[in-house]
């Protein structure tokens, strides 16, 4: 599998995600995702399509008429993710399920450290050359506002060892994962520069035996295309039991510091 390791491992967390709505879904679409990835995800619906966003972004789709849509690895290198979130949910048929993986969270964090102090140390500046990943958090709030109902977003860490630097390029650049930042710099990597962050990378980033360490966080989206018959949140202060009688414990305001004792 080489490079495409973590592709499908992605899409078999998507897999148990999706199996755990207890549905059976027909009509797929998969955006972006590699082959490998798709043959991880076959099993969970009986017919797929498969979309990308193309130079505009847009995908070039009919509305609600899916009733599964996925997308492994790809929605990270999007520039306007909440409108590609949109163009997924209208893609879908009401109650329609939405899965994903990206890249998210600290994935690459040691390249980027390294990169940062092997420049600082040669040339006194820092150019951007590991592009930033979306936060656990803020891709939950994306998902609200592309209309989503009841988002979830959880992740997964993966680090993976490398005997090699090279190694580690050779899959980032096989995955389609080198720098693609508009600000990034237009000039090669100087080789004092690049001996540097290796160094730092060595010190900073290795295992005993000398392998270096990668981190990949996988966050995984999960959201459903609105529908009437869908649960909705119970409205503030409409609860029938309190909290604090469940926890037996005594309910106090946010300014008393006096410490709680249990019954």
């Amino acid at each position: 599998m080489g490079d495409s390791f973590l592709a499908v491992e992605a899409a078999a967390g998507v897999v148990e995600r999706v199996g755990a709505a207890n549905r059976k879904f027909v009509r797929a679409l998969d955006v972006g995702s590699s082959p490998e990835a798709r043959g991880v995800l076959r099993p969970i619906a009986t017919d797929w399509a498969t979309a990308k966003f193309g130079d505009n972004e847009t995908l070039d789709l009919s509305t609600a008429h899916y009733d599964l849509a996925t997308s492994i690895l790809a929605l990270h290198a999007v520039n306007d993710l909440p409108g590609a979130l949109v163009q997924i949910r209208r893609a879908l048929k009401p109650d329609g399920l939405f899965v994903a993986a990206m890249f998210g969270g600290e994935t690459l964090r040691e390249l980027r450290e390294a990169f940062a102090a092997g420049e600082e140390d040669i040339s006194s500046g820092v150019s951007p050359r590991v592009a930033p990943f979306a936060d656990i958090r803020d891709l939950g709030g994306l998902l609200q506002r592309a209309r989503f109902n009841l988002p979830v977003t959880d992740s997964e860490r993966t680090v993976v060892r490398y005997r090699e630097f090279d190694t580690l390029v050779k899959d980032l650049r096989a995955a389609g994962e080198t720098n693609a930042q508009a600000a990034r710099s237009r000039k090669f990597l100087r080789r004092d520069v690049l001996a540097a962050s290796l160094a730092h990378y060595a010190a900073r980033h290795a295992e005993p035996d000398g392998r270096l360490r990668a981190t990949f966080d996988i966050i995984y989206l999960t959201g459903w295309a609105p529908h009437e018959g869908q649960q909705k949140p119970l409205k503030p202060g409409s609860a029938k039991a309190r909290l604090a009688d469940a926890l037996r414990t005594k309910e106090k305001s946010a300014n008393d510091t006096t410490p709680i004792r249990r019954s």
